[in-house]
């Protein structure tokens, strides 16, 4: 009984394995963090976020809307925050992370206005994405001169 139980835990443990990887997964998150922040998911957000990885991750409407679905999944299951910007800091360059705080406000913005636990979230995300205030804020005044021009 004792070697049954040591084989049982020795085994590795079987998981489906997702077909995307971590860096795909870690922006879906971070995304889907600011879509949330003010505790609303918004059609407007989603469809940013989707448009988003249609583009960055040249995917298909199709895939974007299962590595959303998968995203959902995994940040609701998780704890830490940490580790989906680690993995984002880990693939991407500062040029790229830059980009990515970008459609951050975009989605903040999507509803026109800025709550205060998703400012909250921005400035979060800018010290875990290692950008500085400087690169914070034209990223911030990018999206706003955008959505004026609209």
């Amino acid at each position: 009984m004792l070697k049954r139980l040591a084989e049982l835990f020795a085994a590795p443990l079987q998981r489906e394995q997702s077909p995307w990887d971590q860096a795909a997964v870690a922006l879906c998150v971070v995304l889907l963090e600011a879509a949330r922040a003010d505790s609303h998911f918004r059609e407007e957000e989603r469809a940013h976020i989707l448009e988003v990885l249609r583009e960055k991750l040249k995917l298909s409407e199709g895939e974007a809307e299962a590595l959303l679905e998968e995203a959902i999944q995994v940040r609701d299951n998780s704890t830490d925050f940490w580790q989906f910007t680690r993995a984002l800091n880990e693939a991407y360059t500062p040029e790229e992370k830059t980009r990515i705080m970008e459609d951050v406000w975009r989605i903040i913005f999507a509803d026109g206005m800025l709550d205060a636990h998703e400012d909250h979230l921005a400035h979060k995300l800018r010290g875990l994405l290692n950008l500085d205030h400087p690169t914070f804020i034209r990223a911030k005044m990018k999206v706003l001169e955008e959505i004026r021009g609209k």
